[in-house]
């Protein structure tokens, strides 16, 4: 059964910065993406960013590229999202996903989500 331990949500400034750390469990896919989804109040869910296993393919949607670095800890499982910049739209609960392929309908599980949000 795979588990996901979400953390580092939480309110900030514009600007500011937070940091979402997600450790995934309870699998051994070779071949899997990683990452982190977003939904903001009244919109769809969104891919944020990812690390495709093994190869290491870093994705970035348009929104977090300059902003949000994510890396992977040596255990593989692990993957944090810093944040950076942070503007009032960023505001959204973040999910942590474990699938196929970096897309909503590539993800096959789902954490339970940690709110950010972005508000002076």
């Amino acid at each position: 059964q795979v588990q996901f331990e979400e953390s580092g949500g939480g309110l900030v400034q514009p600007g500011g910065s937070l940091r979402l750390s997600c450790a995934a469990s309870g699998f051994t896919f070779p071949y899997y993406a990683l990452g982190w989804f977003r939904q903001a109040p009244g919109s769809g869910r969104e891919a944020v960013s990812c690390i495709s296993s093994p190869d290491g393919t870093i994705y970035y949607n348009d929104s977090a590229k300059g902003r949000f670095t994510i890396t992977r800890d040596n255990g593989k499982y692990t993957v944090n999202l810093q944040m950076v910049s942070l503007k009032p739209e960023d505001t959204a609960v973040y999910y942590c996903a474990l699938g196929r392929w970096c897309t909503t309908d590539g993800m096959d599980y789902w954490g339970k989500g940690t709110l950010v949000t972005v508000s002076s």
